[in-house]
């Protein structure tokens, strides 16, 4: 199997001075014609095929047409590369994706467009994007300057985006059952703000916590609740030796997630700001 060289520019000179020594050394007799290049190709194809960066297969990246028509790829692969001895090249069809929205990890950013990269589970690919993301890495991209167009950034911020959690369910039904059974301690809204526990929390409060689903969801096994709360078909029954202390609640999955589903839409308490120890 013949393997297919690719001779640099930057080689030509050599082979060519090396090249013209060997045909005078041939013109006196001492080595048959023509045997001068082919040993110095013999001699290139040795170097290269030494070289880790020629050896391995190359791994593709693929871009968005105004990064890869930018110019940015050309500079920074070959830095890559020569850094580390792994091949990347731009492939419309390579296995490492840059895009304009996760997922992906955000390596750097132009005209307001932040663009991800995103990898397979490989130590060649993660080395790429640790590289990208590195000092140096950042360095390197925003040391190029495109001939059309702003230049590219390594240093921005992601703004976080913050997603409210709606449960589908029957919200009205959901307040009913919620008046019924823990109107007795907790102040469900407006209707019994005057009745509910010092010591509970409202369910505005509960609604502002991060955690508040997974409160709701799992009450029936956090304290006091266990003791006095049957969800048919999930909880175990009352020990005789123990009953409820009070008149027990007693709901089936179905009416907590209508509970869960008017939890979800209820304005949350504003708790304020943390508090700062001085």
């Amino acid at each position: 199997m013949v393997r297919a060289l690719r001779i640099d520019k930057l080689w030509l000179p050599f082979i060519a001075r090396v090249s013209v020594s060997f045909s005078s050394f041939d013109a006196f007799g001492a080595v048959p014609l023509g045997c001068g290049m082919r040993f110095v190709l013999l001699c290139l194809s040795l170097t290269l095929s030494a070289t880790p960066s020629w050896s391995q297969e190359a791994i593709g990246l693929a871009a968005p047409d105004e990064v890869a028509s930018s110019g940015l790829l050309q500079h920074i692969l070959p830095r890559f590369s020569l850094k580390t001895g792994i091949r990347v090249i731009a492939d419309d069809a390579g296995v490492l994706v840059l895009e304009t929205a996760p997922p992906g990890d955000p390596v750097f950013a132009r005209d307001g467009v932040i663009y991800h990269l995103r990898i397979e589970e490989d130590a060649k690919h993660e080395r790429f994007r640790d590289w990208l993301l590195s000092d140096i890495g950042k360095r390197t991209v925003e040391s190029y300057a495109p001939e059309q167009g702003p230049p590219f950034s390594a240093s921005f911020d992601i703004a976080a985006v913050k997603t409210e959690t709606v449960i589908d369910g029957d919200t009205l039904r959901g307040e009913e059952l919620s008046m019924t059974h823990c109107g007795r301690c907790h102040v469900i809204g407006p209707k019994n703000r005057m009745n509910g526990l010092g010591s509970t929390p409202s369910f505005a409060v509960l609604r502002a916590m991060p955690d508040w689903s997974e409160r709701f969801e799992a009450f029936f096994a956090l304290n006091p609740h266990p003791s006095f709360t049957q969800i048919d078909g999930l909880t175990p029954p009352f020990d005789p030796q123990r009953p409820s202390p009070i008149y027990p609640v007693e709901m089936t999955l179905d009416d907590l997630e209508a509970i869960l589903a008017f939890v979800s839409v209820i304005t949350a308490a504003d708790l304020g700001a943390p508090l700062q120890l001085q």
